[in-house]
């Protein structure tokens, strides 16, 4: 069983900056992949960046602008927002996978609000 709390999310103007922060605990060391996605109202969600061992990889519509690293082990992962844009506004949820069993966990996510 793996938890995980989001934090981070806030109200910022165009051209500013968030750090969003997903905090693992239970079985993290068990996660083998951890991302995150945003949804924004009427729309799909949307992956925007993730991490393994393997490195990161990021959606278009965000790289060069977000960054996401891992802080310690398995428990904490950030994702470093700059240059945030209003078509950023949306929820952002952080998952993580386990490979035993086979399990993908998901936060309750945090919002994000950008004004033009």
């Amino acid at each position: 069983q793996v938890k995980l709390v989001e934090s981070g999310g806030g109200v910022v103007q165009h051209g500013g900056s968030l750090r969003l922060s997903c905090a693992a605990s239970g079985s993290s060391f068990n996660i083998y992949y951890t991302g995150w996605s945003r949804q924004a109202p009427g729309k799909q969600r949307e992956l925007v960046a993730v991490i393994t061992s393997g490195g990161t990889n990021y959606a278009d519509s965000v790289k060069g602008r977000f960054m996401i690293s891992r802080v310690n082990a398995n428990n904490t992962v950030l994702l470093q927002m700059n240059n945030l844009k209003p078509e950023d506004t949306a929820v952002y949820y952080c998952h993580a996978r386990i490979s035993t069993p086979p399990y993908r966990y998901w936060g309750q996510g945090t919002q994000v609000t950008v004004s033009s």
